[in-house]
């Protein structure tokens, strides 16, 4: 069970599991806003970029050059 302080004046304001979730201080007054990593579903490779079928894309030429004539 984790738990969970102000983070100004650092008292215990609960103790369990939580997603997200904001919590006033009754000491301080602070706004405590707690959030929970959520584990990646897709796995490692989630942050490749992909076109369907296995294809990767193509970077987009750079723009505002001069072409030759």
């Amino acid at each position: 069970m984790q738990e969970i302080r102000c983070g100004k004046c650092n008292r215990l304001l609960a103790k369990g599991e939580a997603l997200d979730l904001a919590i006033k201080c009754p000491r301080c007054g602070a706004i405590n806003h707690v959030r929970d990593k959520i584990p990646d579903t897709e796995g490692q490779g989630a942050s490749n970029k992909e076109a369907p079928h296995g294809r990767t894309q193509k970077a987009a030429p750079p723009s505002g050059g001069r072409t030759r004539s």
